[in-house]
């Protein structure tokens, strides 16, 4: 009657629930995987933004400088072809251009 006792295999069972316990693992950690990837990403878009904005406002900067200076207002004139009120514009034609 020993011959037909039914045996639980317990190594196996052992075996199963170690896969099942690994596999949820995974599946546990994919999502929040993903989510730091993607933030990663968007960190390093953000700070490549960051980079430039930070060099557009030192042009800025030095641009505001620039024009607080004595004078600037009319050499930025001048340089749009303004002349004052009492001075006559001259437009000099034909002078070769130097390479």
């Amino acid at each position: 009657m020993n011959d037909f006792a039914p045996r639980v295999r317990w190594d196996r069972i052992g075996r199963l629930a170690l896969l099942f316990v690994a596999v949820l693992l995974v599946y546990l950690y994919i999502n929040p995987m993903r989510t730091y990837v993607s933030t990663w990403q968007e960190a390093r878009t953000k700070h490549g933004e960051v980079a430039q904005l930070q060099r557009e406002h030192a042009e800025l900067v030095k641009r505001t400088r620039e024009l607080r200076s004595r004078g600037s207002v009319e050499t930025e004139a001048r340089r749009l072809g303004m002349v004052k009120p009492d001075e006559r514009a001259y437009v000099v034609r034909g002078l070769d251009r130097e390479k």
